[in-house]
């Protein structure tokens, strides 16, 4: 099944917000979000923009690269 671009990130930002042990209304108060926001780009939902996908890197420490990773097999 091929997986669209929303659905990547969202897939990637879930999946190292939870290893960075960060709640959705962390990440979204270090990031200058809306904890909703945050919720509903996880769930594929929203069209983000280049500038809050820079925000949640930094808010996450990572490279935005890793927000945009494809998704290998099972993931």
């Amino acid at each position: 099944m091929r997986r669209g671009p929303k659905q990547i990130f969202a897939h990637n930002l879930k999946k190292i917000r939870n290893q960075s042990g960060l709640s959705q209304e962390e990440l979204a108060h270090r990031a200058g979000l809306h904890r909703t926001y945050i919720s509903s780009v996880e769930r594929g939902q929203r069209n983000i923009s280049l500038e809050n996908i820079f925000a949640i890197a930094e808010a996450l420490s990572v490279p935005v690269a890793d927000l945009l990773k494809p998704i290998k097999g099972g993931e």
